[in-house]
């Protein structure tokens, strides 16, 4: 049975000492190195070739984060995953966009950490729950601050615009305006040019839009 082969990063010797003790008895595993930052790892990795990497984030030298970077730039083989106290979206994201192929916490069981080193041995990606949780109420975060309306009217335009515009949304065309408002058709179609060149739109049918979409006017 071919054994996975791992390499353990973390500046703190207990916690190397207590990964090992957890993963101690696994048949199909086996830690065939350790190293406390940077220098020491790619000075195992000349001699070694694990298929994974265990590494905390907060090392003495550059972080896991830039190690990973260059690991999965220089050793593309070996897979990355990242066991640390942060559990904020910055470290989460970071972490994943520098190549790692997985994110645990490190109060996480020995359940999870085989689970984790099994998926990812497999070519896929996995999370604790814990930062499953956290990447998805980000998600829900960005996602919602995307459908927000884009609230640039009231920092653009005139009240005597917006007062235009709903008018627009209305169905009223330029002469009930005018008489709306007492003023121009000219000056309607002025107000209306003025609008769309702030605004960046080109039609009619973009003014609406952009005003139902702000929540300027409704229909």
């Amino acid at each position: 049975m071919e054994k996975i082969k791992i390499i353990l990063i973390d500046d703190h010797q207990l916690v190397r000492d207590g990964i090992k003790a957890l993963l101690t008895g696994i048949p199909d595993i086996a830690i065939i190195g350790e190293a406390s930052g940077a220098t020491e790892l790619f000075g195992v990795l000349e001699n070694l070739k694990p298929d994974l990497l265990i590494m905390d984030i907060s090392l003495p030298e550059i972080s896991g984060i830039e190690i990973t970077k260059k690991i999965c730039s220089e050793y593309p083989g070996i897979n990355v995953l990242i066991l640390s106290m942060y559990n904020n979206e910055e470290f989460i994201f970071n972490s994943l966009k520098a190549g790692a192929r997985g994110y645990l916490p490190k109060n996480t069981s020995r359940d999870e950490l085989l689970e984790a080193i099994y998926t990812i041995n497999k070519g896929e990606e996995f999370f604790g729950e814990s930062i499953s949780k956290v990447m998805l109420k980000s998600y829900i975060k960005r996602a919602t601050n995307e459908d927000k309306p884009e609230d640039k009217t009231h920092a653009v335009l005139t009240s005597r615009e917006i007062e235009i515009l709903k008018l627009y949304v209305e169905g009223f065309i330029n002469k009930e305006i005018s008489d709306k408002l007492d003023i121009s058709i000219r000056t309607v179609e002025t107000h209306k040019n003025h609008i769309m060149r702030k605004l960046g739109l080109k039609s009619t049918v973009e003014l609406v839009k952009f005003a139902i979409r702000n929540k300027i006017a409704e229909i």
